[in-house]
């Protein structure tokens, strides 16, 4: 089947399933530390919404890059199935984001810049969308990041930077009511019982967050912290740690470490384990689930649990990513990558404006503010008599704060099995 009428079919399997611009926000005042000089070309809109995207297809992350370019080819299908944006057809270009060792993304943003982009569905590091930043707010291209999640990029400012995936800092919340919830399942049986939940955590700006809002929901639920252990990229001696925290005879242990030391994930996961603190007991966060059948010995995470960021694709999204890209076989962010194109193109749609600064300025509203539509075509008709509309995609609900985070958060419940692999097994969120 030709390209073309592959993606139109995958836009129709979707779609069966089921004004005045407002004023663009004003990026902050430039430093010579922080900000770039602004751009001798500043896209205005020219009446054709151009995306770009910036997905890594090179690098240590380039797996995660198809399935987000082939949520966005879905996207772009069914929103120019439907009629396009403003009348026109919606164009996408896509670009490496490369990963933090290169400097490819900044090469790729300004080929896209020149290519007269819109808005950048991208990237999928914090790192790297914490760089780019300063040079998207220059050029008043907004980014839509379908995956990074880092604490830090809520504190960005300027008003062009947006996220479909939540902040890491939400898993505290999400998991002291999974706690509770198991701890009331438990009350029900034996009487009783309250979360009684210990946590391991680097001490940096991700897990103090993650600790704090643990320890504010479990409190919400009756519960509490037995045990709080931070450690630094110094610490060699979990088992101290762990010997620390088994006194307290807590239900659950959160390990909050990042991705980068694996060196230490594994230590701690090997101390705990040894110290009784492991298995069922044990949980680990987005940044430290990973594939451990190399790095440790069989059965060491067995039956043990992990929460990362994204809704699961389901059957008839996958259909409809296969039928774009017959060779995908990981989903991971892929609808995130969708809801963040159909925002963007509805953002453009309420704005009556193509330009980064109509899309950035509208995307808040378009997010949650007016009636209830859950794919582009119904948003449309509903934006043909009315003037606000609230999108509920693929991903839930998405209303963007202030900072550009998204609310409510969505996160997948995983568990791994003797190999020490993981595979989703429910969904949680806040």
């Amino acid at each position: 089947m030709p390209v073309r009428r592959a993606l139109l079919a995958a836009a129709l399997v979707l779609l069966l399933a089921g004004c005045t611009a407002p004023p663009p926000p004003s990026p902050p005042p430039s430093s010579p530390s922080s900000q770039p000089a602004p751009s001798a070309t500043v896209p205005t809109g020219d009446g054709v919404l151009r995306i770009g995207t910036l997905f890594p297809s090179t690098g240590s992350a380039s797996y995660l890059g198809p399935a987000q370019a082939d949520g966005v080819n879905a996207a772009v299908a069914a929103i120019n199935a439907a009629g396009g944006v403003l009348g026109k057809p919606v164009e996408v270009a896509h670009a490496d984001s490369g990963d933090v060792t290169t400097t490819t993304i900044e090469t790729s943003f300004a080929a896209l810049q020149a290519k007269g982009t819109d808005v950048v569905i991208g990237p999928s590091s914090s790192v790297l969308a914490e760089r780019l930043s300063p040079r998207s707010i220059a050029a008043r291209i907004p980014l839509i990041s379908p995956a990074a999640t880092s604490v830090r990029l809520s504190a960005l400012r300027g008003g062009y930077f947006f996220r479909t995936v939540p902040s890491a800092a939400d898993q505290g919340t999400v998991l002291a009511a999974l706690f509770s919830t198991a701890a009331a399942t438990k009350a029900a049986t034996n009487g009783g019982a309250t979360a009684r939940v210990a946590i391991v955590y680097l001490d940096d700006a991700t897990g103090r967050d993650i600790r704090s809002s643990l320890a504010t929901g479990l409190l919400a639920h009756d519960g509490g912290l037995v045990s709080s252990q931070p450690f630094t990229a110094a610490t060699t001696d979990f088992a101290a740690l762990a010997a620390a925290v088994a006194p307290t005879t807590p239900d659950a242990v959160v390990l909050v470490s990042p991705f980068a030391a694996m060196d230490q994930n594994k230590a701690a996961i090997t101390a705990l384990t040894a110290a009784g603190l492991g298995h069922e007991k044990l949980w680990l966060t987005s940044a430290n689930m990973a594939d451990f059948s190399q790095a440790l010995p069989n059965g060491t995470l067995q039956n043990a649990n992990g929460l990362l960021e994204g809704v699961d694709a389901g059957a008839a999204f996958t259909a409809v990513l296969k039928a774009v890209d017959p060779s995908i076989t990981n989903t991971l962010y892929a609808a995130e990558a969708y809801d963040a194109t159909v925002l963007a193109a509805l953002a453009a749609e309420s704005a009556g404006s193509d330009s980064g600064a109509a899309i950035a300025s509208a995307l808040p509203g378009a997010s949650s503010r007016g009636i209830k539509c859950t794919n582009y075509a119904e948003c449309l008709t509903v934006l043909r008599s009315h003037r606000g509309i609230d999108y509920d995609g693929l991903t839930g609900a998405i209303a963007f704060d202030a900072t550009g985070d998204p609310h409510p958060a969505h996160y997948g419940v995983y568990r791994y099995d003797g190999e020490n692999r993981f595979a989703r097994v429910g969904s949680a969120g806040e």
